[in-house]
């Protein structure tokens, strides 16, 4: 754990330039608009150490898979997010000396992320070895409204008059720092430089996904725009403008630089660089500061529904802050072919395809905090992959419409190599089906059940059916060789969470059914056609596994056992583990992990977390007591979960240490990895520790449910949410807990078991 930036309740602040931290700081700094996004690497040229990342949402490379042992049922490659055309980049020379922050002394730097503005701003003051002093300071953003719009301003001032090289250029000859042998993704197509625009077209070595990128460039001396005849030069997948300026002492040089990064996910590649031209034209227009100012504004109307107010606690306060808006950032839900990447536009690792986290995490965030559209979409994203789906199960051997969701995805299609994880770690079907569920909890949008919610829950149920086996000598159900949400166990046998979630899947897929058969007559029919459904059979298939299905327990413990075999390990805590041991994934064999007993995040506890109302406190006390100790919590999904329990049962301390753990996870590199990107899914964590942690909020057949309290360690806190389309403010300290409606439509609140009425435009006090 690093403490290294500053704490501030809507900025993230680094004083001082540490080389050592930079890649760190590309990461935390990191900004975009749900569309694309991009590292804080420095305008200027900069020969330290740095990740160099620019990603479009929906452009991705299918790299080929390297394994040294084929096995069937693999996936053909790996998908990954590629690193695409870098726009923002300037090239400065003083006095023929380039500018250079890892050459030059730095004398001041201040950098910051501006939250509830959604931009990035930096001002610093250099000396190079010329003896020439310069102040640099430098505004970016992507923007909020228009998606495919991004824009720089970077200002300049030197301590005496110098001759200034200024080169902008558009530079789309990049690699991925996980890419095999250092191979290259993109091939040109043509670039351009022309008077004060540039424009560069590339296309993918495989699948041909096309990007245009275009920059129109601005220069302005003091409050006068320069008309200048710049030098331009084109090579492969570059292309720049090269200004000579004389300045003056003390005279701010400033350069603005309007971006439109448009792919061939949104146009036909026919008319991509006239698009890209048209909208460059449109947008180099306006000014930076009124771009800035109307992207500015659609984020505070983001705040409005999405915040979470902490007070007494600036370090908390920052934390959960900064999660909200890399989630926001990431993900706006206005193209159901987008999904959330587990980092976003922030790095490279895990290659920013889909993973379950998306529905075990992300979804109940933006359940609370955003229209009901946005996490509709997240469910159209898996209804559109179904066929897909239905294939891999395939491969797998499986057949009759049962369908396997992959663990990692662009399209549809498993790409993940790993096979104790592709093959085995299929507890991901039933995050799926629970999103289905979660979103009509809150929604009461069953008709989604008829527009393919359904037929979704049919394929998992179906797999889960298929999956499981008939143990003839013990006369039950089980199912082997999985993985469950421990990654520290592969291949075992009865999972308890995995062989749990896959008999509520085929419960609800049952319930789900009934219902569409009374309300949705027709629909059903059409589906059952499809399909080649027979509900009756199957129904009466699920029910009879349910009723048979061995779910392992521990009478001596009185807990859910994770699997076979856990009891018969050696069971010491993690408090007995030397710290020069730790992460135990860093410094033990796989060998020594998987004969451990140690977890690397929620397993048993997951179930418990899902499924609540299941059991009662007694049973969540027993098995939080008994698994918190051996979770070394080397998942960053870990935290989280630990701490919504722990809220649950009392736990208060506990509670609050996950919290933090989860909240600063990045902020201050817990986990050691925050140079590759930061924790993008296990982000919603830290909003779900509060909300549903520490305020108890919990939304039942579309009624509000609170049983709230506040860490000792605060003042007091607040959070806004989104309930039936009412904006609610829920506001609990030490005296007590309000509720502020500042919807139009009454909504009813159970606050501990009693029920309330709240109308509209009411304060209540509860």
């Amino acid at each position: 754990m690093i403490k290294y930036f500053k704490a501030d309740p809507w900025k993230v602040i680094e004083e001082g330039f540490n080389p050592a931290m930079n890649e760190i700081a590309e990461s935390v700094f990191s900004i975009g608009n749900g569309m694309m996004g991009q590292r804080a690497n420095l305008e200027e040229t900069y020969t330290g150490h740095s990740l160099k990342g620019t990603y479009v949402g929906g452009v991705y490379y299918p790299d080929k898979t390297r394994v040294g042992w084929w096995k069937n049922g693999y996936p053909e490659y790996f998908a990954k997010v590629i690193n695409s055309t870098y726009w923002s980049g300037l090239k400065i020379w003083v006095n023929s000396e380039l500018v250079d922050l890892n050459t030059a002394n730095v004398i001041q730097f201040h950098r910051e992320l501006d939250m509830y503005n959604g931009l990035l701003y930096r001002k610093c003051n250099i000396s190079l070895k010329n003896g020439i002093h310069l102040n640099i300071e430098s505004t970016r953003f992507y923007s909020l409204i228009n998606k495919e719009f991004s824009a720089l301003k970077y200002s300049l001032t030197t301590s005496q008059d110098c001759e200034i090289a200024i080169e902008n250029y558009v530079d789309a000859d990049v690699v991925n720092k996980d890419s095999n042998y250092d191979e290259k993704f993109w091939s040109e197509i043509r670039q351009e430089s022309i008077e004060n625009k540039i424009f560069v077209t590339v296309k993918t070595n495989k699948l041909d996904w096309h990007l245009c990128t275009g920059v129109k460039f601005s220069l302005f001396m003091g409050d006068n725009e320069l008309v200048a005849n710049p030098k331009h030069t084109t090579r492969e997948k570059f292309a720049s403008s090269t200004y000579i300026l004389q300045a003056k002492a003390n005279v701010c040089i400033t350069a603005v630089k309007h971006a439109i990064s448009a792919s061939s996910f949104h146009h036909p590649v026919d008319s991509l660089e006239l698009h890209t031209k048209k909208a460059l034209e449109k947008m180099g227009a306006s000014s930076f500061e009124s771009h800035l100012q109307m992207s500015a504004n659609a984020w505070q109307e983001k705040w409005k529904s999405s915040d979470v107010e902490i007070d007494g606690d600036v370090e908390a306060q920052q934390a959960v802050r900064f999660n909200i808006y890399q989630l926001n950032q990431t993900y706006c839900g206005d193209d159901p072919r987008l999904n959330i990447g587990p980092k976003g536009y922030t790095g490279e690792k895990y290659g920013g395809s889909t993973y379950w986290d998306t529905e075990a995490y992300c979804l109940p965030f933006y359940l609370v905090s955003s229209d009901p559209s946005i996490s509709k979409q997240l469910l159209v994203y898996r209804y559109k992959q179904l066929g897909k789906a239905i294939e891999n199960a395939a491969k797998l051997g499986f057949k009759d419409g049962a369908a396997l969701y992959p663990m990692v995805t662009m399209n549809g299609e498993e790409c993940h190599n790993e096979w104790e994880i592709t093959f085995e770690e299929i507890h991901r079907n039933g995050a799926i089906a629970y999103a289905i569920f979660n979103y009509i909890e809150h929604t009461g949008d069953k008709q989604y059940l008829s527009e393919g919610g359904f037929e979704v829950l049919l394929g998992i149920a179906r797999f889960w059916a298929q999956r499981v086996h008939w143990n003839s000598r013990q006369s039950r159900y089980e199912m082997h060789g999985v993985t469950g949400p421990n990654e520290y166990e592969n291949n075992v046998n009865n999972n308890w969470y995995t062989s749990y979630i896959a008999c509520w899947c085929m419960t609800y897929a049952a319930e789900c059914a009934e219902y569409l058969q009374i309300n949705f007559p027709t629909k059903f029919a059409e589906i059952a056609k499809n399909t080649h459904l027979n509900i009756q059979l199957e129904a009466e298939k699920w029910a009879h596994i349910n009723e048979q299905m061995y779910l392992p327990y521990d009478e001596i413990e009185g807990v859910f056992v994770q699997h076979d075999g856990f009891m018969q390990k050696e069971l010491i805590p993690c408090s007995e583990l030397p710290e020069s041991e730790r992460p135990i994934n860093q410094k033990w064999s796989w060998d020594r992990i998987l004969r451990s007993v140690y977890i690397k995040q929620a397993d048993v506890l997951q179930g418990l977390y899902f499924f609540e109302d299941k059991f009662d406190i007694d049973t969540h006390k027993r098995n939080f007591n008994f698994y918190e100790p051996f979770t070394v919590h080397e998942s960053s999904l870990s935290p989280c979960v630990h701490s919504i329990l722990a809220a649950k049962i009392g736990a208060t301390e506990k509670a609050y240490e996950m919290y933090l753990r989860t909240a600063r996870l990045d902020l201050d590199n817990y986990n050691n990895d925050t140079e590759d990107g930061l924790h993008i899914t296990s982000m919603a964590g830290s909003y779900l520790s509060i909300v549903q942690g520490f305020g108890g909020l919990r939304i039942k057949n579309q009624s509000l449910h609170l049983d709230p309290h506040c860490p000792e360690q605060w003042y007091g806190y607040k959070f806004r949410i989104l309930f039936k389309n009412s904006p609610v403010t829920i506001s609990v300290n030490h005296s007590g807990t309000s509720v502020n409606n500042h919807g139009e439509s009454d909504i009813d609140v159970h606050y501990k078991q009693q029920r309330i009425i709240i109308k509209a435009g009411d304060i209540v006090n509860l």
